[in-house]
């Protein structure tokens, strides 16, 4: 169960937690993905979204990808969310995730270039 945010110095800390493998993926230009990082996601469990990622992306040994973060979208109902932009300038927004469908989207999206249509919200 994620842990509650209680204070702006308990979400700086969290930012503070995630910055390191956000830096690692800097400068990266093939793919860009940001996770959403609102309160709303955070609350739905980006942070867990995040973490994930930098670890399947670690785990594959990808490294042509940007990752980062940014605050919310306005789809708090489809929170933790990601939005992937692909070697082709195209964006694809994926929601409702979690550790299993972050896995999916890097092997079947990020490697393969086949976007998982069943965990997607948007696509332009």
């Amino acid at each position: 169960m994620a842990k509650r945010i209680a204070s702006l110095e308990d979400l700086k800390r969290v930012r503070d937690q995630a910055r390191p493998a956000i830096e690692v993926r800097t400068g990266m230009k093939d793919i860009k993905i940001t996770v959403h990082m609102g309160t709303c996601g955070i609350a739905a469990g980006a942070r867990e979204v995040l973490t994930a990622l930098a670890s399947e992306l670690e785990q594959a040994a990808v490294e042509n990808v940007t990752l980062r973060q940014s605050g919310c979208l306005g789809l708090c109902s489809e929170e933790p969310m990601l939005t992937l932009a692909d070697r082709s300038g195209r964006e694809f927004r994926y929601g409702t995730l979690d550790a299993s469908k972050v896995r999916r989207i890097v092997r079947e999206h990020v490697i393969a270039g086949n976007p998982v249509v069943d965990c997607l919200i948007t696509e332009k």
